[in-house]
């Protein structure tokens, strides 16, 4: 018999049944169900890495679509007083925080069984989340929906996945890339048809968020061509060559947002040209100000990309955030030609694509770019053009949950 252990959580308040508000833009039936949504992120919220970012938007894009909502997530890495503002999320939706005695496999299902606790004594109509120890122990609870970002590499979670959808299969499936979806009906066709979704990550339409009056201050000449570059300095994100075209284009200023300190200390510390500057971590909310200021931004990720700590390499299945933050600011992009980045990505029509190990060619690119304004403003357009039709996070929201009614999850 399963123990129980006692919460040690934020409260979530008992979840309640909501409906779609006048004038609110709706996607589909499923947005009619109000259904009660837990959605179960086994990371911390604050945090500097972009699952929380994820989490954050997928909970308020479901509270858009007019479901009640509840985060269960561990508490931040560090304090924030209003975590909703902090991201920039317009709805509102609980955050639970449940805390994990240790970061050990043992630690991890003891947290586990304390969000299924919470998860019994208001029970949702949906669970949905990464979270895999907290929805294997919470299976028998609600119909799942597991989101899964890359393939299971130990054993310990391989065991659990394997388990999870043998013996409770999820309502659905939902990855990121359609490499990674075939890759999991490769590992688990023993099981029979994964009913698998592919819904590639999204972003927010600029024209919904809160400005400041004025935009920030950054370093940099006035009228020199703005080179960015957004997202984690760590192995894999191409930032050594970010540093070659800086060296390479001494009359542009580049712009490197984002960090963790230790990544950031080690590149500050090194050698780098003068017209290379970083900014550092930012609150999401108040990345989106940047975007604006920059003429072109890069996405020079290796052929290997590597999670935080270098636990992970998801190369073969990544749909990176920024490239569809990108997107939505109408930026022009430069992006290395990986198959994956195909999915979304199309040289010539939306971005220029080159091969990440080769900096000739990116130095070409970054030229025709910082001199032809034209073909800066077609490729921007035809890039924001294709996310407010198919990336934006209220259309992610309704792919993931699309048809579930039909099922029986209401």
């Amino acid at each position: 018999m399963r123990r129980r252990s006692e919460p040690d959580v934020t409260e979530p308040r008992p979840a309640r049944q909501v409906r779609p508000r006048d004038g609110e833009s709706r996607y589909g039936p499923t947005a009619r169900t109000g259904l009660r949504i837990a959605y179960l992120h086994p990371g911390s919220v604050p945090s500097l890495y972009a699952n929380s970012i994820h989490a954050m938007r997928m909970c308020d894009a479901f509270t858009e679509a007019g479901h009640d909502v509840t985060l269960y997530t561990a508490p931040g890495t560090y304090t924030v007083p209003d975590p909703h503002g902090y991201y920039g999320v317009r709805h509102r939706f609980t955050v639970a925080t449940v805390e994990s005695p240790d970061y050990s496999p043992a630690g991890y299902r003891e947290r586990a069984e304390r969000v299924r606790s919470l998860l019994t004594r208001h029970p949702p109509d949906l669970i949905y989340g990464h979270d895999l120890y907290a929805l294997a122990a919470a299976a028998d609870v609600a119909p799942l929906v597991y989101e899964t970002h890359r393939m299971r590499d130990d054993p310990n979670t391989l065991r659990m996945e394997e388990d999870l959808l043998r013996r409770t299969p999820p309502a659905r499936i939902v990855v990121i890339t359609r490499a990674l979806g075939q890759d999991y009906r490769l590992a688990y066709g023993h099981l029979g048809t994964l009913p698998i979704v592919v819904a590639p990550e999204a972003a927010e339409d600029p024209r919904t968020l809160t400005r400041p009056q004025n935009p920030p201050p950054i370093p940099g000449r006035p009228g020199a061509p703005s080179i960015g570059y957004v997202g984690h300095l760590y192995e894999g994100r191409g930032i050594g060559l970010v540093l070659a075209l800086a060296g390479r284009f001494p009359d542009c200023d580049f712009h490197l947002v984002g960090g963790a300190p230790e990544d950031l200390a080690r590149w500050r510390n090194g050698a780098r040209p003068s017209n290379a500057h970083f900014h550092g971590h930012l609150p999401p909310a108040a990345v989106a100000e940047y975007y604006a200021l920059f003429d072109v931004v890069l996405a020079p990720y290796q052929a290997k990309i590597y999670t935080a700590g270098g636990h992970g390499e998801t190369g073969r299945w990544a749909s990176p955030m920024k490239i569809f933050e990108y997107m939505a600011h109408g930026r022009a992009i430069i992006a290395s030609d990986l198959p994956v980045l195909r999915e979304v990505l199309q040289d010539g029509v939306n971005c220029l694509l080159r091969p990440p190990d080769d900096q000739e060619s990116w130095a070409e690119a970054l030229g025709r770019l910082v001199t032809d304004t034209a073909l800066r403003g077609a490729l921007g357009d035809a890039a924001r053009h294709q996310f407010l039709h198919r990336h934006t996070w209220n259309h992610r929201a309704h792919l993931v949950l699309a048809g579930l009614d039909a099922i029986g999850v209401a």
